[in-house]
Formats: structure tokens, sequence, C-alpha cells
């Protein structure tokens, strides 16, 4: 059975947005893997926790909170861009099939 053209570009849309979907989520899994790791620390329980910001009076930790907060937001937001795009596909997906 053959494609007709506008069919194959649907499916490459789907494979191309199903890749980009796998990639964010072991992406978001690798962040709160490490998210997590760096929140079991035993010296985490000693840090002020701002508005916006942890302090402590262990830079590095100071540093690793901070950044853990900042990669989980980024996480937050990749999860939406790929709710996002599969909510797009899915309205092109119904408008094609009620043409039909």
């Amino acid at each position: 059975m053959e494609r007709s053209g506008s069919e194959s570009n649907m499916v490459w849309a789907v494979g191309l947005i199903l890749g980009i979907a796998c990639g964010c989520a072991v992406y978001t899994a690798i962040v709160i893997e490490t998210t997590l790791a760096t929140l079991q620390n035993s010296k985490t329980m000693v840090v002020l926790i701002g508005a916006n910001s942890f302090a402590s009076d262990d830079p590095t930790l100071e540093r690793q909170l901070n950044q853990a907060s900042h990669t989980l937001a980024t996480a937050c937001e990749v999860s939406y861009g790929v709710v996002t795009a599969g909510l797009i596909i899915a309205i092109g997906l119904a408008i094609r099939v009620l043409k039909k």
C-alpha cells in the first residue's frame, strides 16, 4: 500500500515528536535523579531557604542546591513544551480525521 505525500509527512512528524518526547523523558529522569541525590546529602539540613535561592555555610552545597532548583524549573518548562507539542499534534490529527 502506497502512502500519499501528506500521510508520509504526518508519519515523519509523529515520529519526530515521539523522539523528542523520549529525549525529554530521559532528560527529566536524569534531572530528578541528580536532584534527589543532592537533597539526600546529610549537609542539606544546614541551609536557609530564601524566596529564590538557598544559602548555606558550605559553598559547594549552596551551589548544588541552587543548581538543582534551577534544573528542576528547566525540566518543568521542557515538560510543558512536550505537552504543548503533543496537544498540537493531537489537534492536527483530529482535524485530519474529521475532514475525511
